[in-house]
């Protein structure tokens, strides 16, 4: 599990591996994250948009931006949690993400909350870090 807080907004990231969806011969490898969004702030808000920053393990970089998360734009009231899972294919074994969300307060204040860098691994591949 990886975690980020931010303005007292709480990420957690859960990268799974998924063989089924994966075909190693083909250079296909496929994870899902589940992620965990809780407002630990004393006010509302409101995701508005994403920013992911996928490295494959060759240092191939791929940025993604969008509107809210799985076709949701979630308003967490103080003490709300908001959970979705997504996926990322990968043409490597390895690599990594990291990103952040645009949020809007009740004041109508933007800010972005980061999405903590996390590993995605294939399971029993040794990593070699340069």
């Amino acid at each position: 599990m990886y975690r980020a807080v931010t303005r007292n907004i709480e990420v957690e990231v859960e990268p799974i591996y998924m063989p089924e969806r994966s075909d190693p011969e083909q250079s296909r490898y496929v994870w899902a994250y589940r992620v965990t969004i809780a407002n630990n702030s004393e006010g509302f808000v409101q995701l508005l948009t994403r920013y992911w920053r996928i490295i494959d393990g060759n240092g191939k970089v791929e940025e993604v931006r969008g509107p809210g998360v799985v076709g949701d734009q979630p308003e967490l009231n103080p003490g709300d949690t908001y959970q979705y899972t997504s996926g990322c294919p990968l043409t490597t074994p390895t690599g990594f993400m990291a990103g952040h969300y645009t949020m809007r307060n009740e004041d109508g204040a933007l800010f972005d909350v980061t999405i903590p860098a996390f590993s995605l691994d294939l399971p029993g591949v040794i990593r070699t870090v340069n």
